[in-house]
């Protein structure tokens, strides 16, 4: 009898997973362009860049999605002023967050009380991801933009195992010899998994002064840049440090949107039209 119950609950679990690999391959083909953005190191402005990306795009028109896939330190909610929000429930299945600019956004914090954390391995943190892609009812998106938490792990590695498909990745890092270094990695795990590399964005690159307009290097500049031409990758643009992104970001609201006439935004949305031709390059 207990292998007759074995042998019943494995094909139990062998239906359950067909079933949900059915479900996003469903749900993923409704989304034109599923884009991860990445980063070997943290503290680059990742979040900051993903949320702008995807409003930038959201601006133009385009029906946009974010996938906060960070499970320790989420911070798209934040960042789009969805702190406490829940999802809803219905059919067919768990509905995304209305963000700004009509966005869908998922993140691991609208099912959890306000500050508690998760604490949780690897094979929980897969589960929790494979069900954004499988059992969230994405509806049809143009783009699909993953913020993906701090280097190589358990998160980046089952998004790119789940979404083989997937257009390419942008990658983040700073101006600084140190942060490159370590971001190099992120390339580097991204070519051996076959994602197909975007380009490289250089954050906090500089600061302009808003009042007379003179450009003050806080870090090591050309880092990036550097960076990207060495790895053989495409070099996308540097975003100035602006203390109002800062303001903005607290505050829940996209740059690109609050302070669009500004140098970041300018420089941000040059980085923007780069993305867009490399997608329609491919």
């Amino acid at each position: 009898m207990s292998l007759e119950r074995n042998m019943a609950q494995l094909q139990a679990y062998r239906q359950q997973q067909s079933e949900e690999q059915q479900r996003l391959k469903e749900r993923m083909g409704k989304i034109k362009h599923k884009i991860a953005v990445i980063s070997g190191k943290g503290g680059v402005g990742k979040s900051t860049v993903t949320v702008n990306l995807a409003a930038a795009f959201a601006v133009k028109g385009f029906n946009v999605g974010i996938l906060d896939a960070d499970i320790h330190g989420p911070s798209v909610p934040r960042l789009l002023g969805l702190d406490g929000q829940r999802v809803k429930y219905g059919s067919p299945g768990v509905f995304p967050v209305d963000g700004p600019l009509l966005m869908k956004v998922m993140s691991i914090d609208f099912f959890l009380p306000e500050e508690a954390p998760t604490i949780w391995r690897g094979p929980l943190k897969m589960r929790a991801i494979r069900q954004f892609l499988a059992d969230i009812v994405w509806g049809d998106l143009d783009f699909l933009f993953i913020d993906l938490p701090p280097g190589t792990g358990d998160e980046p590695l089952s998004i790119a195992q789940l979404l083989p498909e997937m257009d390419g990745v942008v990658i983040v890092t700073m101006p600084t010899g140190l942060s490159s270094s370590v971001v190099k990695k992120a390339i580097t795990f991204a070519e051996r998994l076959n994602m197909p590399i975007i380009g490289v964005v250089e954050n906090m690159s500089g600061f302009i002064c808003p009042h007379c307009g003179w450009k003050t290097e806080i870090f090591e500049s050309g880092g990036g840049e550097k960076m990207a031409r060495e790895a053989g990758v495409p070099f996308l643009g540097s975003i100035p440090i602006d203390p109002k992104i800062g303001v903005d970001s607290d505050r829940g609201e996209p740059f690109i949107v609050a302070q669009k006439d500004s140098a970041a935004a300018k420089a941000f949305m040059e980085i923007v039209e780069k993305v867009s031709d490399r997608l329609k390059k491919q």
